[in-house]
C-alpha cells in the first residue's frame, strides 16, 4: 500500500485567540461561508502531493483534479485483465446482448404478475384475496430484495457473474412452475369445480405440500429476478467508455433503449403469453416464459467475449459500516485538537477502493468527516497498522455521503410504484364492467395493461424527435431536461393519471347505478367502452417514461464507482416498497371505510359498483401531490456530481 498523505492544517495566526476553536465543525448553520469551505480546501490542496497531473486553478483556490485517464476506472476482461483494445469490446453490440436478457426477464415478470393470480384462484383453488396477496408478495420481494444482487455484484462477484448465476436461478424457477402446471399430482383435483363452485369456494383445496412446491418455485423465480434487476442496467452502461467525448449522449440513449426492451417484454407478456394461456393452457404459458428466458440466457453467454467488466470493490456494506463506526468513535474529537493531522487519504492517483476513482471532499454530512479525521496516534504503528474501523479515507467517507444524498430521490418514486400497483388491479376490475370490443376486435380483460406499455413504446420511439428538441429550446439543456427534472415531470403525470381515473370511475359508477347494473359487477355494460381507460393508461405510461428511465440514468451516473449496482438497486427497492405500501394502503382503507354494523360497504368492496374506487383514486392523487412537493424540495437542494454545464460542453463538441 502507498504511504499515507494527510491534509495538514495551516497554523492559525497567533493574534486570533479564538481561531483554533472556530475551526471545529459544530454544525453547518453556525459556520461562516469561509469556514464551511475549510475542510474541502485542505483536501484539494493535498492533490499537489498525490497527483502529478494536477494543476492550480486560475482562482488559486486549490488544484484541478487529474484528467479522467488518470483518475478513472479501467475496464477489464472476464479474467480481470486490462483490455488491450477497447474498440473490440463493449459498445452497442455488447449492449444488445444485454437488452435481450432484460426483455426476457421482464416478459417473465409481467407474465407471472398477470397470470399467477388467476392460476392460484382457478387451478389451486385459493381465495382470490389470498392469491392476490401472494402475487403482491412475489412482486415486492423480487424488487425489494434487489439490494442483495447489487451487494454481491459490487462486493465479490462482479455484475457479469451475478447476472449469470441469478438468471440461471430464474430459469430453474420458471421450469419448476411449468412442471407444476403440467403434472396433475402437483395441483388439486378439478372434478366438480365449475364456475359457481369456484365462486362459492366449494372446489377441492390444494394440499399443503402442493402449495409449498408452488411457493418454492415462485420464490426461486423472485430471488432470481432480484439478483438480475440491479445489475443488468449497470452492466449495460459499463459497456460505454466514460472517457469518450460522446459518453453522456450514448448513456442517455442507452437507458431509453433499455427501458424500451423492458416495455417490449411487458407487451409480449400482456399479449402473446395471455393468448397462449387462453388457447393452450397454463403449462404452455409458463413453458413459453421458460423458453424465452433460456434463449436469452444463451444469447447473454454468447456475448461474453464482447463484454467489458468492472473490478468488484469489496463489500460496500462493510465500508459503510466502517465509516459509521469510525465517525461514532471520534464523535467527541474536535478538528482543532492538538494531535489533529488532517483528513486521511492514500497517496497516488488510485483510490484505496478497488474499482473506484478518488472522490473529492464535500461539505455535506460533516459529522461523517470524523471518520477520516487523522490523529497522530492513528499511524503510530505505521500505515499497515491502520484500523479501518477507526480511520477511513476521504473517498470512503464520500461514498457514504453520496448514498445518503441519493436516498430521497428513489424514496420519492415509491408513490409512483404504489399507483402502478393499484392500476394493475383496480383498472382490470373496472374493465370487467366495460365493453372491451372495438368493431370485430374483442380484447380479453387481462390484455388491458398492454396499453400503457404501448404508450411507453411510442413515447420512447419518438422521444428524440419530439420531446427532446422542444424541451431543449425551452430549457437550453442539451438533453431537453435534467434527470431530476424528468423524474419530477413523471411524478406530475402520475398525479394527472390518478386524477383522471377518479373522475372516470365516478362517471362509470353513476352510469352503472342509473342503468340497473348495480349488482352486476362482472357484466360488461355494452354502451360504455373500456377504451376510456386508455387516457389513464397513456398518462401513467408517460409518467413511467420520464420518471423511471431518468431515475435509472441518475442512479448509475451519480452512484460511487464501486457501488453502482447498489445504486441501481435503489430503484428496484423503491418499486418493491411500492408493492408493499399498496397492499398496506388497501388494508388500511378497507378497515377504515367498512362498517358492517351500519351496512356501509368498504371503498374496496368486491362489487365495484357498490364500492368507491373513485375515492381511493383521489386519495392517491392527494398523496402523490404531497410526494411531488417533497421531491421538489430535495431536488432543489441536490447538487450533481457531474456539472450540467460540463455535460453541455461535451455534447456541443460532438
Amino acid at each position: 500500500m502507498a504511504p499515507a498523505s494527510a491534509m495538514e492544517l495551516e497554523t492559525p495566526p497567533p493574534v486570533a485567540a479564538g481561531a483554533a476553536a472556530a475551526k471545529e465543525i459544530k454544525s453547518p448553520e453556525v459556520l461562516s461561508s469561509l469556514q464551511r469551505k475549510k475542510l474541502g480546501a485542505h483536501f484539494l490542496e493535498s492533490d499537489e502531493r498525490r497527483f502529478s497531473g494536477a494543476t492550480r486553478t486560475p482562482l488559486g483556490g486549490g488544484y484541478e483534479p487529474p484528467p479522467p485517464s488518470v483518475a478513472g476506472t479501467t475496464p477489464v476482461n472476464i479474467r480481470g485483465e486490462p483490455i488491450a483494445d477497447l474498440s473490440r469490446t463493449g459498445g452497442w453490440v455488447a449492449a444488445f446482448f444485454i437488452f435481450g436478457n432484460e426483455m426476457a426477464e421482464r416478459m417473465a415478470y409481467f407474465g407471472l404478475s398477470v397470470n399467477m393470480v388467476i392460476f392460484m384462484f382457478k387451478v389451486m383453488h385459493r381465495p382470490f384475496t389470498s392469491s392476490a396477496n401472494a402475487v403482491n408478495n412475489f412482486l415486492g420481494i423480487s424488487q425489494a430484495s434487489s439490494v442483495l444482487g447489487g451487494f454481491l455484484a459490487d462486493a465479490y462477484l462482479g455484475r457479469y457473474w451475478t447476472i449469470a448465476i441469478f438468471t440461471t436461478m430464474y430459469l430453474l424457477g420458471l421450469i419448476a412452475l411449468t412442471v407444476s402446471a403440467s403434472v396433475p399430482a402437483l395441483v388439486p383435483t378439478q372434478e366438480g369445480c365449475d364456475k359457481l363452485a369456484m365462486l362459492l369456494g366449494a372446489c377441492a383445496p390444494a394440499e399443503p405440500w402442493q402449495m409449498a412446491y408452488l411457493q418454492t418455485a415462485l420464490y426461486v423465480t423472485a430471488f432470481g429476478a432480484a439478483g438480475i434487476r440491479p445489475c443488468v442496467s449497470s452492466f449495460g452502461a459499463d459497456q460505454f467508455d466514460e472517457r469518450s467525448p460522446g459518453y453522456k449522449r450514448r448513456l442517455d440513449r442507452f437507458f431509453n433503449l433499455f427501458y424500451l426492451a423492458v416495455t417490449l417484454g411487458a407487451i409480449a407478456a400482456f399479449t402473446a403469453v395471455v393468448y397462449i394461456q387462453m388457447q393452450h393452457g397454463w403449462a404452455a404459458a409458463f413453458g413459453t416464459l421458460a423458453l424465452a428466458m433460456g434463449t436469452s440466457n444463451a444469447l447473454f453467454f454468447v456475448g461474453t467475449p464482447l463484454y467489458r467488466h468492472r473490478v468488484p470493490g469489496g463489500s460496500p456494506l462493510t465500508r459503510v459500516a466502517q465509516v459509521l463506526v469510525a465517525a461514532f468513535r471520534k464523535r467527541n474529537t474536535a478538528f482543532d485538537s492538538g494531535d489533529f493531522v488532517g483528513l486521511y487519504e492514500v497517496a497516488g492517483a488510485k483510490s484505496a477502493i478497488r474499482g473506484s476513482a478518488k472522490i473529492d471532499h464535500t461539505d455535506d454530512f460533516r459529522w461523517l468527516d470524523k471518520a477520516a479525521l487523522q490523529l497522530e496516534s492513528d499511524l503510530a504503528g505505521g500505515e499497515e497498522a491502520v484500523n479501518p474501523w477507526r480511520l477511513c479515507t476521504v473517498t470512503q467517507v464520500e461514498e457514504v455521503k453520496i448514498l445518503l444524498r441519493l436516498l430521497p430521490v428513489p424514496a420519492c418514486t415509491v408513490m409512483l410504484s404504489v399507483v402502478l400497483t393499484e392500476f394493475l388491479t383496480l383498472s382490470v376490475q373496472q374493465a370487467y364492467t366495460l365493453n372491451t370490443r372495438v368493431a370485430a376486435l374483442h380484447l380479453p380483460v387481462t390484455c388491458m395493461p398492454v396499453f400503457p406499455c404501448l404508450a411507453i413504446f411510442l413515447i420512447l420511439a419518438l422521444y428524440y424527435q419530439t420531446f427532446a428538441p422542444l424541451a431543449r429550446r425551452l430549457t437550453g439543456h442539451p438533453h431537453g431536461a435534467s434527470q431530476l427534472q424528468r423524474v419530477g415531470l413523471g411524478l406530475f403525470f402520475s398525479i394527472l393519471s390518478v386524477a383522471w381515473a377518479g373522475l372516470f370511475e365516478r362517471y362509470r359508477r353513476g352510469y352503472a347505478i342509473r342503468h340497473g347494473y348495480l349488482p352486476l359487477f362482472l357484466t360488461p355494460m355494452p354502451d360504455l367502452s373500456a377504451y376510456w381507460l386508455l387516457i389513464q393508461y397513456c398518462l401513467i405510461g408517460v409518467a413511467e417514461v420520464f420518471c423511471l428511465v431518468a431515475l435509472l440514468e441518475f442512479l448509475y451516473q451519480e452512484a460511487p464507482d464501486a457501488m453502482r449496482s447498489v445504486g441501481s438497486a435503489y430503484a428496484a427497492v423503491a418499486g418493491g416498497l411500492g408493492c408493499f405500501m399498496a397492499s398496506a394502503l388497501n388494508t388500511a382503507v378497507d378497515a377504515a371505510t367498512r362498517d358492517d354494523a351500519a351496512g356501509r360497504p368498504s371503498w374496496l368492496a368486491q362489487n365495484i359498483n357498490v364500492g368507491r374506487f373513485d375515492y381511493l383514486y383521489w386519495l392517491l392523487a392527494v398523496l402523490s401531490t404531497i410526494n411531488l412537493i417533497v421531491f421538489i424540495y430535495f431536488a432543489k437542494r441536490y447538487k450533481y456530481r457531474v456539472r450540467l454545464d460540463a455535460q453541455a460542453t461535451v455534447v456541443n463538441k460532438q
